[in-house]
């Protein structure tokens, strides 16, 4: 039995943050930024909304999508960096605006994560004892972001897509084949250090500015782009498939210099692979099903088509995974 995507759904806040607009704020250029980086524009989310709430609007797309009901989700996962609050987890909100009573539960995987819930989905459901499962990844990296860092206020917007999932045949569509990892020798990287149990958060935090994302750059890219090949390489592998093979790349949204030399090692060409940070920029756990979803509806992608996905993020953590597309 494999875990086939049903459904689909996407919520990008309406607000906009250009390069024209972070000239004004930090010393930066457009062209700077798009050399750099490949983002043009990010969405940032207005006070009223939230992860939840993004990804409430997202479920309930994918929900209509999949013409099916609240009451027939068994469970709900959500992957997010940026949670509606320390406890419950973020699922528990989602999961009552949705109007859903299964289990939930978020997993943190930073911009890997929707892999791993994507691969956790889908051994849960064909295990035989669920109907549906929904995928959400989520982010409102606007709000763990120092909009004075030049070096990541640049990088990170806000949005959400959710994914049904539903049981088909061995041979069907869905979830072929999959690898994860993670480096924890490199956790030091990327990441937001204060308030957790290690750096409670305090007034001497905040005024360091320890409650906002801070990553060593070059490092993240040089690690970035081999973990990126050599996850897919196996994922590949385990498939039974070859890179020529693959329909479509669909790399996480970090950096467009990334995603271009991840492809280039792979032999894929940039015609065969997704790519949406332009407008966008980096949605964590968000970005993958993000790009997936858009070319789902843009109607790039077909029945049959076989997917290579690929993410990485803080940790260093890491996932990959081959699907094909279509409904059992």
């Amino acid at each position: 039995m494999r875990a086939a995507i049903t459904g689909w759904g996407i919520a990008i806040p309406k607000n906009r943050l250009t390069n024209s607009d972070l000239e004004k704020r930090v010393e930066t250029s457009n062209e700077w930024i798009v050399e750099r980086t490949g983002i043009k524009e990010r969405r940032i989310a207005e006070p009223g909304e939230t992860t939840a709430s993004l990804a409430i609007e997202a479920g309930e797309a994918a929900l209509k999508c999949a013409n099916i009901t609240a009451d027939e989700i068994d469970l709900l996962i959500v992957a997010t960096a940026t949670p509606e609050q320390p406890i419950p987890h973020t699922g528990a909100f989602v999961g009552e605006g949705l109007g859903l009573r299964c289990g939930s539960f978020d997993i943190s995987a930073g911009c890997a994560g929707f892999v791993y819930e994507l691969v956790t989905g889908s051994a849960l459901l064909t295990s035989g004892s669920l109907r549906h499962v929904l995928v959400i990844g989520a982010e409102t990296l606007s709000r763990v972001t120092d909009p004075n860092d030049r070096s990541t206020c640049i990088l990170f917007g806000d949005g959400a897509a959710a994914m049904v999932l539903t049981p088909s045949d061995d041979d069907g569509p869905g979830l072929i084949s999959w690898d994860l990892g993670c480096d924890g020798s490199s956790a030091g990287l990327l990441g937001i250090t204060a308030g957790g149990s290690r750096v409670p958060a305090s007034e001497k935090t905040i005024a360091a500015g320890m409650q906002y994302i801070k990553m060593q750059g070059q490092e993240v890219f040089r690690r970035a782009v081999r973990v990126v090949v050599d996850s897919a390489l196996i994922s590949l592998e385990r498939a039974g498939v070859t890179a020529n093979e693959i329909d479509w790349f669909i790399p996480h949204q970090a950096n467009l210099r990334i995603i271009e030399a991840g492809a280039r090692r792979l032999k894929i060409p940039m015609e065969k692979t997704i790519v949406n940070i332009d407008k966008y920029g980096n949605t964590s756990a968000a970005s993958i099903p993000l790009a997936l979803a858009e070319a789902a509806d843009s109607g790039k992608i077909k029945s049959g088509d076989r997917i290579l996905l690929s993410g990485f993020g803080a940790g260093m953590t890491w996932g990959s995974a081959v699907i094909e597309w279509g409904s059992p």
